[in-house]
């Protein structure tokens, strides 16, 4: 494997910086916070004072970060990577961020002959430390081929959907997907247990039909308890979220479902938004009502 930095690590970073070391990268490393590198020292990587020192001493670089803005200051700000890039260094960029702000990134990166592959990733901490998150790949053929190596280190699903943004765009999709699958099952739950049904029994019943789906069965028990440590932040989700319905609204698309998770996540920022997603949960109890979320009467049965 060649020479490879990585530059955040926060949940999901340090969780995937580690799993290349484990499989023989030559890692150097950098966050912005100091002190969450020690572990990774630890294990044999070297910690660099900068993106760019970090940049300098890799062939591949993976930069994992929470937006838009923070990509573009690691990649382009003062000490940032493409100051100590060489030509024929590769981005990975593992950060879920605005398709069209990584396709401008990829052109001034390309301006200094370095190359770039966006590669969003989706299945939450336990993915990232597991190894086997599922990848959305975008980028130039060759660019992707020299990626994998790295990719097929921290994930066990990649996949390889088109030009650079493409797996932007492809992790938006993902995030309008599972916005409906956490809502669906959290409504289905607590309907459940306003009904009388013990929801343990309930799950196991739902388990074996076609309610089945990664949130019943990793998700369903924080719902139940009401109680929800992290797994993937609800700010992030709603982060996501907004990259996604912006995109739609560049296609002139409307997505009703998803417009509708984003306000009940609204609601619940500012007390749950450094919660697990499955906190929407709580808002479906009516413990914590969602601002903006559309509300009326039953009807007549």
């Amino acid at each position: 494997m060649e020479r490879v930095g990585f530059v955040g690590l926060g949940t999901m970073g340090a969780a995937m910086a580690a799993n290349l070391q484990r499989a023989g990268a030559s890692l150097t490393v950098w966050n912005r916070t100091p002190g969450r590198a020690a572990a990774l020292v630890g294990l044999g990587a070297r910690e660099a004072a900068s993106p760019s020192e970090a940049a300098a001493r890799s062939d591949i670089i993976v930069i994992c970060v929470s937006d838009t803005p923070d990509v573009e200051a690691v990649l382009f700000g003062p000490g940032g990577i493409s100051d100590g890039a060489a030509r024929g260094t590769l981005v990975i960029d593992c950060s879920t961020i605005s398709p069209a702000a990584t396709r401008e990134f990829g052109r001034r990166l390309a301006d200094k002959g370095v190359a770039m592959v966006d590669a969003p990733v989706s299945g939450g901490s336990e993915g990232a430390r597991l190894g086997t998150l599922t990848i959305f790949a975008g980028g130039a053929d060759a660019d992707v081929h020299r990626a994998r190596p790295v990719l097929e280190a921290m994930g066990k699903t990649i996949t390889h959907l088109g030009e650079l943004g493409s797996g932007q765009s492809a992790k938006a999709v993902n995030q309008v997907i599972i916005s409906g699958a956490y809502l669906g099952v959290a409504e289905g739950l607590v309907l459940g247990m306003k009904a009388g049904l013990d929801p343990h029994r309930l799950v196991e019943a739902l388990s074996g039909g076609a309610a089945q789906s990664w949130v019943l069965a990793n998700r369903a028990g924080r719902m139940i308890d009401d109680v929800y440590p992290l797994g993937f932040k609800l700010s992030l989700h709603r982060k996501d979220l907004g990259i996604a319905l912006e995109l739609a609204m560049e296609l002139d698309l409307s997505l009703p479902a998803a417009e509708l998770t984003a306000a009940i996540e609204d609601g619940l920022l500012a007390e749950h938004g450094d919660e697990d997603m499955s906190v929407v949960a709580h808002a479906v109890r009516g413990q914590n009502p969602p601002t903006g979320a559309p509300t009326r009467k039953p009807g007549p049965v």
